[in-house]
């Protein structure tokens, strides 16, 4: 760090050319931002950060259950249902990275689409979409370290109340961790996450393979068992597998976070698109073939316990205890990454809010540390909101559970404000892919269009008013059940009326964050 002008010291030109770094931050230039954050992260840091927030084994682990239970072994083709559309989001956002590499991707490519307001409602909703995220991820710890031991279960005996309270403590303790080691600077970070995602990954492909030598029936038998669900559906098995395709909508999301990384990484504008690919692909390939041998390989395919202890109890089963609790030591690596991954992202969310000046106390949030080259502050703010919103968990899991389902709703609402300001810029003629960057060329429009057709349908099924996901355990009530529409309105109108009467009119580029071309203060401007 220099005393002087109090900025970060640029990382080494891998190309040695001398020019990579102005290049690199050329989109902080257009954006009206000075490069603050160190350049460290290379090809795989920035795959790591997108497949680890994906994290398939930790929603396939998470959510297997879920699926099997309301879809029958049928729910399976929802897998790539989910990743088709996905991918139409991914490409759009692809072309996004490539001209905007940049801090807080959503809520930066939002305010470029679709101008200042259309930028604060995304990024709102992303960052308290990440902060119950990031506490629902760390709840993961309780479905799989009691199952390896039970010493892992400190508070009662893992029944009833006892069950969230000792998930709350096990969250915490996970949460703390993530803290301190993104307080600590991208590069630490980036290790941990690296290597966990290669831990990951290998043990992702190992188990594919054990689970391949014991398979005991052929796809077919698979892929069209319903468990006779949906015969009291209006719907039909279409119904039922609407609902049991959440569990696969659950989990691929979160590809954009490689490029959020992209003020800390080498040639962004080719890595962070290349990155947002592959880790979803992989994720997609690896997920498919984990879920479709675990119904193959399970010794009983009608087991109560699919639907109860879902992939746990497959791996226990099938592999044996000793070769499944290996398998289920690494699922709590993918874990503790997945959540250094949600935060990580929400940092760099909260930090490009902030060095906006649309944040409450914005010049504190927006602060880089001179010692550790990284917003610390968000760091501990968004630490401490997932602590507390995991404290709801303890007397009110049922409604903790409506808050996770809402937030990933609004994840994919954050991602229709950006797919369809784009589509309309598309529409008009004004959208320009980064020259000699990733582009969609003449199938833009047409892959625009699917994205923004497909968030819209899938963010209607996630709030569906539907008793089994919103008000699972009863009593009934009304409140719950249409919990998704009260409390993203409430986050999104109550929010957005704080913006407009009172943050708004102090938005502006801070004047410690802005390039020396950029204007400062005041109200921001559309594109």
């Amino acid at each position: 760090m220099t005393a002087d002008t109090g900025r970060a010291p640029y990382a080494k030109d891998p190309s040695g050319s001398g020019s990579g770094h102005h290049e690199d931050d050329s989109s902080l230039t257009e954006l009206g931002y000075r490069p603050e954050l160190k350049r460290t992260l290379g090809n795989f840091h920035t795959f790591a950060a997108g497949i680890s927030y994906i994290s398939i084994l930790t929603g396939t682990f998470q959510l297997f259950y879920f699926g099997v239970a309301f879809g029958g072994p049928a729910y399976w083709w929802s897998w790539p249902m989910v990743f088709v559309g996905q991918l139409m989001v991914a490409l759009c956002f692809c072309e996004l990275a490539a001209r905007y590499p940049v801090a807080g991707s959503v809520y930066n490519w939002a305010k470029k689409m679709g101008g200042p307001h259309v930028g604060w409602l995304g990024g709102w909703m992303m960052m308290t979409a990440t902060m119950v995220t990031l506490a629902a991820v760390a709840l993961a710890y309780q479905i799989t370290l009691p199952r390896i031991d039970p010493w892992f279960q400190f508070v009662g005996d893992g029944t009833g109340s006892s069950a969230a309270a000792n998930a709350v403590l096990l969250g915490t303790v996970l949460i703390v961790f993530s803290t301190l080691v993104n307080a600590f600077g991208v590069q630490l970070m980036a290790r941990i996450n690296s290597a966990g995602v290669f831990i990951e990954l290998i043990a992702a492909v190992a188990l594919i393979i054990f689970l391949a030598v014991h398979i005991t029936r052929g796809p077919s038998t698979v892929l069209t068992e319903t468990y006779g669900l949906g015969k009291d559906h209006p719907w039909g098995y279409f119904g039922a597998f609407l609902t049991a395709s959440l569990a696969s909508a659950y989990v691929m999301y979160g590809f954009d976070t490689a490029s959020s990384l992209g003020e800390e990484s080498h040639a962004p504008r080719r890595n962070c698109p290349r990155a947002i690919l592959r880790a979803l692909v992989a994720s997609f390939l690896i997920g498919g073939l984990i879920l479709l041998f675990a119904l193959m390989a399970v010794p009983d395919l009608f087991a109560k316990q699919l639907s109860t202890e879902g992939l746990q109890y497959v791996v226990l089963v099938t592999l044996g205890p000793t070769i499944g609790e290996v398998f289920l030591w690494c699922v709590v690596v993918a874990i503790t990454v997945c959540v250094l991954a949600v935060h990580a992202a929400g940092i760099r969310l909260m930090f490009a809010m902030a060095r906006d000046n649309n944040l409450p106390a914005g010049s504190r949030l927006a602060r880089v540390s001179p010692r550790f080259q990284t917003p610390v502050v968000p760091a501990v703010v968004i630490g401490l909101v997932g602590v507390v919103i995991l404290v709801i968990n303890i007397n009110q899991p049922q409604i903790f559970s409506v808050i996770t389902s809402i937030a990933i709703i609004m994840i994919y609402i954050a991602y229709l404000l950006v797919t369809t300001p784009m589509l309309i810029q598309r529409l008009r003629g004004e959208w320009k892919p980064a020259e000699g960057g990733f582009s969609l060329g003449r199938f833009g429009l047409p892959v625009n269009i699917l994205a923004v057709l497909w968030g819209a349908a899938m963010s209607l099924n996630l709030a569906w008013p539907r008793a089994e996901v919103y008000n699972a355990t009863g009593p009934q009530h009304w409140y719950l059940r249409w919990g998704a529409f009260l409390f993203i309105g409430v986050v999104a109108l109550g929010g957005f009326a704080y913006y407009w009467f009172v943050q708004r009119h102090r938005t502006g580029v801070l004047a410690e964050h802005a390039s020396e071309s950029a204007p400062t203060g005041g109200p921001a401007t559309a594109p």
